[in-house]
């Protein structure tokens, strides 16, 4: 066994060395942080340290899921969540599919560039792009309204529209990005097989269905399993940058509230444990997620 393991450090040490700042990576940042989740089961103390501060048992926990605001928060992290689901997972995989069937390369690339560019902005400037467009007095949307004598709307204040304006940006702002892996996995497919099915009188949505949709499923399941394991993360900056007073009702998630309670507050031992039971949710489905996808093999379609 020792002399096995000498001689794959011999044959293969450069490679090891390659992947030794990656292991060293999750290693620090990663794995010795993890220590800290002793904090959510105690009163963290930032002068006493983790070791000194008292234990408190399950009282962070219970401080949470009685606090008048615990229903909320989890009620709109779930639905947020769930609205990215249904709307931001399937549109990517829609876009790439559309792609693949255009036939000029030059307007294929040109769209390409388009829908991908969004992803290399950062929220700060996407929220200041809404504000041109949607601010309720100086906005090009409101004042159009105005224009044609319609009553102004307040986009980023209104709390019944929130959640769609979040679920817009993200889509927004992901789905050309998203689509380069389905495009990649789309040029894997055999040309022969669409040319079988020419030959066996199959339609352009038969070819779809049998033949591309089958030929990105593998994909499709692991992305999808992905994002089920971080199903409660619904994205902390984007929604940080567009939450104020007038729409937090709908807006507030567990990371914006962990944050408030946690960085302005100073209760770290509460953000720890609401935290850590966010990251056990997402342990939970990742571990669903992947034995569904095992039980029935990918047999989707």
């Amino acid at each position: 066994m020792v002399h096995a393991t000498k001689n794959a450090m011999r044959r293969y040490g450069v490679m090891y060395a390659l992947l030794l700042p990656g292991l060293l990576y999750f290693v620090i940042f990663k794995y010795v942080p993890m220590v800290y989740i002793a904090a959510a089961f105690k009163d963290y103390n930032v002068l006493r340290g983790l070791w000194e501060s008292p234990w408190i048992g399950w009282q962070n926990f219970e401080t949470f899921f009685n606090g008048v605001y615990a229903g909320q928060i989890i009620g709109n992290t779930l639905l947020i969540s769930a609205y990215k689901l249904i709307f931001s997972f399937p549109a990517p995989i829609i876009l790439a599919l559309m792609l693949n069937a255009v036939t000029s390369n030059g307007f294929k690339r040109t769209i390409q560039t388009l829908t991908y560019l969004p992803h290399f902005l950062s929220w700060v400037v996407i929220y200041g792009l809404l504000v041109a467009f949607l601010a309720p007095g100086s906005g090009l949307v409101n004042q159009l309204f105005n224009t044609f004598g319609l009553e102004r709307i307040s986009f980023l204040t209104e709390s019944g529209m929130i959640r769609s304006l979040i679920v817009t940006t993200d889509i927004w702002q992901s789905v050309g990005w998203g689509a380069i892996i389905y495009l990649a996995s789309l040029a894997g497919i055999d040309p022969s097989l669409y040319e079988a099915a020419k030959v066996d009188g199959a339609s352009r949505w038969r070819q779809l269905w049998h033949i591309t949709l089958p030929g990105i499923r593998n994909v499709i399941i692991l992305l999808l399993v992905l994002r089920l394991s971080a199903i409660l993360d619904v994205g902390f900056d984007q929604i940080f940058i567009m939450l104020n007073p007038l729409n937090q009702e709908n807006a507030d998630v567990i990371e914006t509230w962990v944050y408030r309670v946690g960085m302005q507050e100073g209760r770290i031992g509460l953000a720890t444990a609401v935290g850590l039971f966010k990251s056990i949710i997402g342990f939970v489905l990742v571990l669903g997620a992947n034995k569904m996808a095992k039980k029935f093999d990918g047999q989707i379609w």
